[in-house]
């Protein structure tokens, strides 16, 4: 607004006084300062005040004495002297009217018959016409404005343009808004002043005389301002008095910006605001304008990030204007980087003549004290030109190169620095234009080659600009293009769109002039290691260039080794874990197994020695030593990222075995005695422990555990791991052997290392019969609590010290993998074991867990040597007719049946160890104690017993048993969880062994305490099937049993098939065959009954078949089968008849075993017959 530019405004010295009231301060102004604030003090000293206090008296005194002297005080005091509320109501009068009307020209209420112009009309009016000229005036505007849609206008008015009047018309306007605020809302009427003449002097005005209003007319002008304020001649008016406001209340200013910034408009007056900023104390590092607009850019709000874009993008397409807010932005911030450039280099702002001068100039330094702000400017600029699209004049572009290609001092932020130049030259290589600049850009490049060593040195920073080189090179040789890009938008911290063909000519300099690939391999493996490298550590380390040549396969092209960088820095790391170390892992193992062209087989890596991966582990605490010092983080990093290697590396030979096979190469594995050095388990243990430093190793580590080492990866082991430290010192009056073995529960499972040996040799020794078992039980936790950290070398030493000590067998030291190929090894332990519960649980667990590794070994040899197998026949089969290949499914078959059978017999062997023996037989132990109580009669055994009284049953049901706490008992609870694992892991183990059957005496036992049992249910129809009459037998009495425990639709449906089988068995089977079949399965009827009566009248009926075709092969034998038949016949048709007198009348003939085995077979079987029969009625009864 130039046409305001020679009144004068209030200054901040004269507002601040206003503000606070301070009467002393308001003395010491100037006549014309104080004219301005006339209409504020004149109210000030008339109206009553709310302040009755002696300090405000006095100051009103010294106010009064202040404008007892100024002639305008007359003026003022005849126009608060109107009677004002008969003004406003005409004035709303005069609003309605004009409302009514549209807003177009009407007669005036406020002021009528104008014979002369306004300003004359205001000169010769009395105080109150002078009030209603202004109000009228001010409300045409304000109705016009309203009505504009926001569409600029400046209203010519002759009362706001007259110099000679400006003071009064300004007292007017003054009195007009503070005694008619509510008709004259504050922000209204500077909205209005903006459209007119002086609106600016005259707003300034207004808010000094209402020094409280100012943040809220600030904020009504900017929330109704333009987004883009350089756009339209309303939005610069509006800036200027915004910026006015602010020069009157500078403390305010940047409280205004942030309005700015928080609406999103005026961008302009955001920027003007901080070039008119002088901060009180100056911020060498960074100026005030580099900070907001890097702010503003760099922020994480893209809404604010977009509209200042659009504000550099628009200020662009016009014409280069020195009051244009943005040219006066460019124009200080070229004034600051000059500032900062080494004088030898510049001295002045160049023009474009001077460009050639300029660039022969000779080097010199950055100051120290000026790389932080140069940095700042090196992003800013890069900001504006990357993300706003500032288009750099070439005075700009000439001074920005020389900036770039400064050379600052050897310290972190000088590091920084030449990061950032070397990426702003990646991003904007339109900066070289010239043959001369591209000479001293590659000039620059060069002393960074040069003095890399030393900066990283000097500095003290393990990130050099080195690495940066070396990996961009790198990627210009493997044509990874975008890689860069995301590099350079990296290290700048800003999203840039850049263009991969843009890079054209930094590809050329670099791959021809600088660094050959050969020159980056070679340079490369030179590179010191990072000490001590963890996630701390930020920046582009020597890690990214070596991943970054090991993926482009350089290494191996031109025979350089790495394999002593990759070790010696897999050593020197720490936690929290570099985010670069495992996929560095993952790009060598695939660099040593995998060669780069097909046409070089032997171009690969060579693997990290046993040597060396043994050094690692030397402090380990497995080994024995070390074991109560606290182990370093960084060993524990160093050793899980070896595993890792060790690990990942087999799994992926494993996996390229064909490929490595078409190429004739096999690659050494590691041996199985290295493997049984690492303490796997106890390094897993801590890892855990570090899950959140460690980032995904600990995952990647359990992934690897699972495929390859499945038993060491056991349920149950995690779950004593969480419990393992809550062992607690237990009051004991033991002897010295329990007290020792209490204290050591005192101790972690880290710390018990140094004890494994003289706990597993001393096992043997507790089979005795006089040993507690409060000392089993403790060597069982100390056991399961070192299974935790060293489980693969504990499981060894326990297997040696549990084997026989016989004196005719010659013990045999077992190794690791002598029990991967044979996991049975581990039940050929001493026979006292086997009822020695704690001992067995460890034996049981040592079994699950080789069988495991069993599958896993067997897998891994298969896909090992399967592939080389069948290169090598192939290749000695060529010419030879006639010889067919061994198919890869026999081999599968093969070691899928080599494990069946392999778990087979450990099932097997672990129900025959729930045999009673033949002196726990004599003391009367029972296998079918499981069952006793749950159901009464046991299938299979109810020949051998007559039928009791119900209350004659229950007393011999509730008899003491000897086994019901025996070894034996808890020994088969040990064995019956494990095979509910091995059942429900795998369904098939289930039906072969039931497939191959095994003793009738446990069935009891298998289906009580084996919850998977009801799986049996599926295979039994398949059972009876089989052509064996011992399968068929052995399924009806499983079935039996099944019935009892699973009283399900499955089980009815497989019971009357049963049934129906056994009636179809009676016609087919010879006289002997008959007897062996139904001797044995006649009384599992009982129990298909007692479960299901509903099949009753099936069983009725195969009794009395069976009893009628055996009773007719004896017919002619003898006579007193006769009436038997006739019994079974009456039980048939009328079996509730029987029971009408009680159990008593159903008591059959004894019979001794003699007659009964002198008998004929056909007469036993009606014997048996007449027995179930009888059985079958006195369940009845016992369920009524």
């Amino acid at each position: 607004m130039a046409d305001s530019a020679g009144l004068q405004f209030v200054s901040p010295y004269a507002f601040e006084a206003m503000q606070k009231v301070d009467v002393q301060r308001l003395a010491a102004l100037s006549d014309p300062e104080l004219r301005l604030l006339l209409p504020c003090l004149v109210r000030m000293a008339l109206c009553a005040p709310a302040d009755q206090s002696q300090a405000w008296a006095e100051d009103k005194k010294l106010i009064l004495r202040l404008l007892s002297g100024v002639e305008a005080v007359n003026s003022i005091v005849a126009l608060l002297s109107v009677d004002f509320h008969a003004l406003e109501q005409d004035a709303r009068k005069e609003q309605q009217l004009r409302h009514k009307a549209g807003g177009s020209n009407v007669e005036s209420i406020l002021v009528s018959q104008l014979q002369h112009g306004l300003t004359l009309e205001f000169e010769h009016s009395d105080p109150l016409r002078r009030l209603r000229l202004t109000l009228s005036e001010l409300l045409a505007i304000m109705s016009k404005v309203a009505d504009s849609n926001g569409e600029f206008f400046l209203k010519s008015s002759e009362l706001f343009e007259s110099p000679v009047y400006l003071e009064e018309v300004a007292d007017v306007l003054c009195i007009l808004q503070a005694e008619l605020p509510s008709l004259l809302p504050i922000v209204d009427v500077a909205e209005a002043l903006l459209h007119v003449r002086n609106g600016d002097w005259f707003l300034c005005l207004l808010v000094a005389n209402v020094p409280d209003s100012f943040n809220e007319v600030c904020r009504g002008l900017i929330k109704n301002g333009e987004r883009q304020d350089e756009e339209s001649v309303g939005g610069r008016r509006r800036t200027e008095a915004l910026r006015q406001l602010c020069q009157m209340n500078p403390s305010q200013a940047l409280n205004i910006r942030a309005m700015v910034v928080e609406e999103c408009h005026l961008p302009g007056l955001g920027v003007a605001l901080t070039l008119d900023y002088k901060p009180d104390t100056a911020d060498e590092a960074v100026s005030p304008l580099v900070s907001y607009v890097s702010g503003l850019l760099l922020g994480t709000n893209s809404k604010v990030r977009t509209w200042f874009s659009m504000f550099i993008r628009n200020g662009q397409q016009r014409k280069r204007e020195s009051s244009s807010v943005l040219w006066q932005m460019r124009r200080q911030l070229l004034l600051e980087l000059v500032a900062i450039l080494p004088r030898s280099r510049s001295t002045h702002v160049p023009n474009d003549g001077d460009m050639d001068d300029e660039g022969g100039s000779g080097y010199s330094g950055l100051r120290e004290e000026h790389v932080v702000k140069a940095s700042a400017l090196l992003r800013l600029y890069c900001a504006l030109m990357g993300i706003a699209g500032l288009r750099p004049t070439d005075e700009e572009a000439e001074q920005l190169l020389q900036l770039m290609t400064s050379r600052p001092p050897a310290t972190p932020a000088g590091v920084r620095f030449v990061s950032l130049s070397f990426c702003k030259l990646l991003a904007f290589p339109t900066l070289v234009s010239t043959p001369e600049q591209e000479q001293l850009m590659v000039m620059w490049l060069s002393w960074m080659i040069k003095e890399e060593e030393y900066f990283e040195s000097a500095a003290g920073v393990s990130a050099s600009f080195g690495e940066m080189l070396l990996l961009v090179a790198m990627y210009f040789h493997s044509n990874q293009l975008s890689s860069i890009i995301e590099l350079v938008c990296s290290t700048l911290g800003m999203k840039i769109a850049i263009k991969p063909s843009s890079l054209s000519k930094m590809k050329t300099i670099f791959t021809q002039e600088i660094f050959t690939e050969q020159v980056v391999t070679a340079h490369a493996v030179r590179v010191a290691v990072t000490n001590n490298l963890s996630a701390n550590i930020t920046g582009f380390l020597p890690i990214h260039c070596i991943y970054q040549l090991l993926r482009s396969r350089a290494f191996t092209k031109h025979k350089v080794s790495i394999k002593d960088w990759i070790y010696r820095q897999l050593c020197e790391t720490n936690t929290p874990i570099h985010t670069q170390l495992i996929p560095l892992v993952d790009v060598y193992i695939n660099s040593i197994l995998t060669p780069a062209s097909k046409a070089n087989p032997e171009a690969t890596n060579q693997p990290i020695t046993e040597q060396e991966i043994l050094s690692v582990y030397q402090a380990s605490s497995v080994q024995g030593d070390n074991s109560r010092g606290g182990r370093q983080h960084s060993s524990i990093t160093a050793q899980l990222l070896i595993l890792y290697y060790i690990l990942s590396y087999e799994e992926n030979l494993l996996s390229s075995t064909k490929q490595l096979a078409l190429m004739q190469k096999k690659p050494k594995s590691y041996s199985a005695a290295l493997m049984d050095k690492i303490p796997i388990k106890y390094l897993v243990t801590q890892a855990q422990g570090l899950q959140q430093e460690l980032g995904g190793l600990h995952s990647a580590l359990l992934r690897l555990l699972a495929i390859n080492y499945p038993h060491l990866c056991l349920v149950e082991d995690w779950v004593c791991e969480e419990e393992v430290t809550a062992f607690q010192k237990l009051p004991s009056s033991s002897p010295r052997l329990m007290r020792i073995l209490e204290q050591l529960t005192l101790l972690t499972p880290g710390d018990l290392i140094p004890y494994s040996e003289s706990l597993t040799a001393s096992m043997a020794l507790l089979l005795e019969p006089a040993v507690p078992r409060r000392i089993l039980q403790i060597l069982n936790k100390l056991w399961m609590g070192l299974n935790t950290v060293m489980p693969r070398r504990l499981w060894v030493m326990t297997v040696n010290a549990l084997q026989p000590s016989a004196k005719l067998l010659r013990q045999q030291t077992y190794t690791q993998n002598d029990l991967m190929v044979d996991p049975l090894i581990v039940l050929r332990c001493d026979h006292r074991v086997y009822r020695c519960p704690p001992l067995m649980d460890i034996v049981l667990h040592m079994l699950n867990g080789y069988l495991l590794a069993s599958k896993a070994y067997l897998h891994s040899h298969l896909k090992e040597t399967a592939d080389f197998d069948r290169q090598s026949q192939t290749v000695s089969n060529l010419g030879v007719p006639g010889q067919p290949d061994t198919p890869e499914v026999t081999r599968e078959e093969l070691k899928n049946a080599l494990l069946a059978a392999q778990d087979s017999a450990a099932v097997q062997i672990l129900l025959e160890v729930c045999l009673q023996t033949s002196e726990e037989q004599q003391l009367g132990c029972s296998t079918e104690s499981l069952l006793r109580g749950i159901r009464g009669p046991v299938p299979g055994k109810t020949e051998q017993r007559s039928l009791l009284p119900r209350g004659e049953e229950g007393l011999r049901d509730s008899e003491p048993e000897g086994g019901l706490l025996s070894d034996l008992r808890e020994v088969q609870c040990l064995i019956c969880c494990l095979l509910h694992q091995m059942f429900i892991a795998d369904p098939n183990i289930a039906k072969l062994v039931h497939f191959q059957g095994y003793p009738q005496a446990l069935l009891p036992l298998t289906v009580s305490g084996i919850p998977s049992m009801h799986i049996c249910l599926d295979f039994i129809p398949e059972l009876l099937a089989q052509p064996q009459l011992e399968k068929q037998i052995f399924a009806i009495q499983l079935l039996s049993y099944l019935c009892i425990q699973y009283a399900l639709p499955k089980s009815l449906s497989v019971a009357r098939l049963t049934v129906s089988v056994m009636g179809t068995l009676l016609t087919v089977l010879t006289r002997a065959k008959r007897y062996a079949f139904f001797m044995p399965t006649l009384p599992c009827l009982v129990a298909f009954c007692q479960a299901f009566p509903p099949l009753y009248e099936d069983v009725t009926a195969l009794l009395v078949q069976v009893g009628q075709v055996c009773a007719s092969d004896v017919a002619t034998k003898t006579r007193a089968i006769d009436p038997l038949i006739a019994r079974l016949n009456y039980l048939k048709e009328k079996p509730h008849a029987a029971s009408v007198d009680g159990a008593t009348k159903l008591v059959l003939p004894q019979r001794t075993a003699e007659e009964l085995g002198g008998a004929d077979t056909d007469v036993q079987i009606c014997y048996c017959v007449e027995a179930t029969f009888m059985d079958i009625i006195s369940s009845t009864l016992h369920g009524l």
